[in-house]
């Protein structure tokens, strides 16, 4: 079904041409006509199946048919979302559907001035985006009101409850009217989610775009078996063989996040990274940078799994595969997004097999195996041999390399 089908406001109509939307993805398809009828929902939708525009889209519209002048500190529609990241991006997108009617729209979050954001709220807002935390602190502070709004959408509601905002998620609703409209959205449909929809939605049609857990037909997927010591090696060499550029590699922990930032500057690839011990700030900065082309190379935890959304992404690279098998769809659905090719790269070592069986029964396929010549991983025999040995390595060890880092550092200081 095409959008200009639906009858949008003719401002509406304008902006998504600009984005180029003809076609509705089948989240679109399936939401957004009984969003427009003021049904409730639970939608059950992965990430880059086009859901943000699935949940905005109606309440805008009847924003447009119904406009209100504003009362100061009051929102007329409230979507929580779990991160930070998330918020700045729902913000963004939103504002590309809203270019040419002008409704209000502000996005709060923490590790940002409090006081900037209540200056905001001020003259309220049509539609305010929230993370949980930050918003119950703006409402306990009295610096938003909650009693006007008319459409509350949950959006990554199963993240949101596995980092534990379902609590604040609650007191936040039940400070607004009981008569509205309520939108949850959520990857994965467990029963933590069917609970919390019971809790908050009235008489509501649940609609499901694809299977739970499957990913795009646009991204290929492939493993790289490699000894866990020469990943940060075949890394770098793929990286200049294909040319790639940009490259989203995850990492399972901050430790293996700075221990591969490292091997990158040794090798000359600009690279930035994003995990939880750096500032907002920083991190903000770091994916900015990335967004724009001033580096290569986003070396990410899973904080960064969810809410990222870059243009035209074509390679995510699982340096470490996660350790739930649901955390490798989140991760590689920042690529092949909106219909554009993407590639799924994981560097399997012996340690990590059962995670990637894991994984191959969860999207219900089996990923093809590339066996870089020089990156051959010995046999299980031949492995327990050499726990005892150091085994020949082509590059520096690690203690050297940091040195050396710090040597060029040093240098270029004096310079």
């Amino acid at each position: 079904m095409k959008f200009s089908a639906l009858d949008f406001a003719s401002e509406i109509q304008s902006a998504l041409d600009e984005c180029g939307y003809s076609e509705m993805t089948p989240i679109q398809e399936k939401a957004i006509v009984p969003a427009r009828r003021g049904k409730d929902l639970l939608a059950n939708a992965q990430t880059g199946t086009g859901k943000t525009a699935a949940f905005s889209l109606p309440i805008m519209q009847k924003m447009a048919d119904k406009p209100l002048e504003l009362e100061a500190c009051c929102v007329r529609a409230v979507i929580m979302t779990p991160t930070r990241e998330l918020t700045q991006q729902l913000q963004e997108t939103i504002n590309r559907y809203n270019k040419y009617l002008n409704l209000r729209i502000l996005s709060v979050y923490g590790g940002v001035n409090l006081e900037s954001q209540q200056k905001k709220l001020k003259h309220g807002a049509d539609i305010l985006i929230a993370t949980p935390g930050r918003l119950l602190e703006l409402y306990r502070a009295a610096s938003v009101n909650l009693s006007k709004v008319e459409f509350a959408v949950l959006d990554e509601a199963d993240r949101m409850l596995d980092m534990g905002f379902v609590s604040d998620v609650l007191t936040i609703l039940d400070a607004t009217p009981k008569k509205k409209q309520t939108l949850l959205f959520s990857a994965t449909l467990s029963d933590a989610v069917h609970k919390l929809s019971n809790q908050i939605l009235t008489r509501f049609e649940q609609i499901k775009a694809s299977k739970q857990n499957t990913i795009a037909d646009t991204v290929e997927h492939v493993v790289y078996p490699v000894e866990e010591r020469r990943k940060a090696d075949l890394f770098a060499e793929l990286i200049k063989e294909h040319n790639w550029f940009q490259v989203l590699v995850f990492t399972s922990t901050k430790a293996q996040a700075n221990e591969l930032m490292q091997d990158l500057k040794f090798d000359g690839i600009d690279a930035v990274i994003c995990h939880g011990d750096k500032s907002q700030g920083a991190r903000r900065r770091a994916v900015s940078d990335f967004k724009e082309g001033k580096v290569q190379v986003l070396v990410a935890t899973e904080v960064a799994a969810r809410g990222l959304d870059i243009q035209g992404l074509e390679h995510v690279v699982n340096y470490n595969l996660p350790y739930l098998a649901e955390d490798y769809v989140h991760r590689v659905g920042r690529t092949g997004r909106a219909g554009m090719a993407g590639q799924a790269i994981s560097f399997v070592s012996r340690e990590e097999e059962t995670a990637l069986a894991n994984i191959e029964r969860l999207i219900g396929a089996q990923i093809k195996r590339v066996y870089k010549p020089g990156f051959e991983v010995g046999s299980r025999d031949g492995l327990r041999k050499r726990i005892h040995k150091k085994g020949p390595k082509k590059r520096t060890n690690k203690a050297t390399r940091t040195q050396i880092i710090g040597k060029r550092a040093a240098k270029s200081k004096k310079k």
